[in-house]
């Protein structure tokens, strides 16, 4: 069973504040998005998310050298080795043996499964307040790998992943993407990442659109009624195989490990629906000076310029 994968990212403004990064060979992906609010202190936004997730990169490799990619482990030393001013949130997905799918998430970017073009499961954000996510940062007065939602999940061939920035779930709700992704079967997934993201784009220019940002403003007590320009970040990922059933033999939701509950988050269903939005991204393939890096395997996508949160 492998996990192919595209993406695609559309920058607010110049090259936006999110960074990604896609492992094809260690079957591991992962979206960082630097907090823009560090622009107002002369601090480079993207600057902390672009390191993170470097590094990110570097574990990857390492750990797969050594028996396998565990995202927890990724997020903690590419936390420890990240020194530079800024903060950012961050989220690590990797498909390991047996169709288990493995996430750490710190912040309001997040995850969900299709299977048969219906919802199966949506990752639950980390919020302190309405947008004011989580974030990992240079000292110790903002959150730490120790506060991530560790979840495990087990998919099947044709199960379907969006990954996502905040800059697409405040824009588009689960349901939305359910349905588009059904109205746009055979894509190729850079095809299908792309398409999302434009979607989520032109939605966030929508001033008289009840959007996601919209809705979790109100329970917030806030009123806004638009959709959230911003930094728009999509990575989608087929489950490829057939070595296992098909997941059109497959029903329900196996969810072997999710420490929400223990974090005092609500842990997510398919009818949940809220999220926020931050971020951008310029496409690079490899990294310069890197040379265990290679184009083949690694795409990486950065950008640097965004709103507070």
């Amino acid at each position: 069973m492998n996990m192919i994968c595209g993406s695609y990212y559309f920058p607010k403004k110049n090259k936006g504040d999110d960074a990604h990064f896609i492992c094809a060979q260690e079957q591991t992906i992962g979206v960082a998005d630097g907090v823009g609010g560090w622009a107002k202190h002369g601090v480079d936004a993207s600057q902390y998310a672009r390191e993170l997730m470097r590094n990110s990169i570097k574990s990857v490799k390492k750990q797969q050298a050594f028996g396998g990619v565990d995202p927890r482990r990724v997020l903690n030393e590419a936390y420890v080795k990240t020194r530079c001013k800024g903060s950012s949130t961050a989220c690590i997905l990797t498909l390991k043996d047996k169709g288990v799918l493995h996430f750490v998430n710190v912040g309001d970017s997040g995850f969900m499964v299709l299977r048969n073009y219906k919802l199966l499961y949506v990752s639950p954000r980390q919020q302190h307040r309405f947008n004011h996510p989580y974030q990992l940062g240079y000292s110790t007065r903002f959150d730490n790998p120790r506060s991530a939602t560790k979840i495990k999940i087990r998919v099947f061939p044709g199960d379907i992943l969006v990954l996502g920035t905040d800059g697409l779930w405040d824009n588009m709700y689960p349901n939305e993407i359910v349905q588009f992704v059904e109205n746009m079967r055979e894509m190729k997934p850079e095809a299908l990442a792309y398409a999302l993201a434009s979607v989520a784009r032109v939605r966030s220019l929508d001033k008289g659109r009840f959007s996601p940002f919209s809705r979790a403003a109100q329970k917030a007590g806030i009123k806004y009624l638009g959709g959230k320009k911003d930094d728009i970040t999509v990575v989608v990922g087929y489950i490829m195989g057939t070595s296992t059933p098909a997941s059109s033999c497959v029903e329900g939701l196996e969810i072997i490990s999710d420490n929400t509950t223990q974090l005092g988050l609500k842990r997510s269903t398919p009818c949940d629906t809220i999220w926020l939005c931050h971020h951008k991204l310029e496409q690079i393939e490899g990294l310069i000076g890197e040379e265990s890096l290679t184009r083949n395997d690694i795409r990486i996508c950065f950008d640097h310029n965004l709103p507070a949160k």
